[in-house]
């Protein structure tokens, strides 16, 4: 990890992804962090991350909810375990003594009170599931077929010409590609 990404960790008062395995957090192979994603510091040995997990900006895995310390006392912990081959959307929280299964997606903005069962795509707050990965797998491939759809060079990491760029904005006026 270079200097520079610790250093814009620090100042966002997050820690690194090795940091955290440091203290006791299980990762797998494969595993992406977008920006802003809070992976539990004060119980970060609770969280078990298995092989190809996408995390995407603002995600929040947490393993204590503090709810309670005020008029118990004490505060509520739990693992939280995440399989294999699982996206996590956006802005989404995951909470204590929550075990997501393999081949899971969790749409953008939802909180995960409960067990997501495998092979499941899940939504809402608190969310809830809304089919099997198969059936949403198989709704967008066949979307896909009269969709416009584009290849990496439209992405930044491959530098997309401001041509392309207008002419992407342009052609998804009003529909999805």
């Amino acid at each position: 990890m270079n200097w520079i990404k610790k250093f814009v960790y620090r100042l966002r008062g997050e820690y690194t992804t090795e940091e955290l395995i440091e203290m006791g957090m299980t990762v797998g192979k494969n595993f992406k962090r977008l920006n802003g994603v809070i992976l539990d510091p004060s119980h970060c040995w609770l969280i078990e991350i298995g092989d190809n997990v996408t995390m995407a900006p603002r995600v929040h895995i947490l393993c204590h909810d503090a709810s309670t310390k005020q008029f118990l006392e004490y505060t509520k912990i739990g693992r939280v375990t995440i399989g294999n081959n699982v996206f996590i959307g956006a802005e989404s929280v995951v909470l204590p003594g929550v075990n997501i299964g393999n081949n899971v997606i969790i749409g953008a903005n939802s909180t995960v009170t409960h067990d997501v069962p495998n092979n499941s795509v899940v939504i809402g707050s608190p969310s809830r599931i809304l089919c099997s990965l198969d059936e949403y797998l198989d709704k967008e491939k066949k979307r896909m077929e009269n969709s416009i759809c584009y290849g990496e060079e439209y992405t930044l990491r491959k530098n997309v010409s401001m041509e392309k760029r207008m002419q992407q904005k342009t052609e998804l006026k009003g529909i999805i590609g």
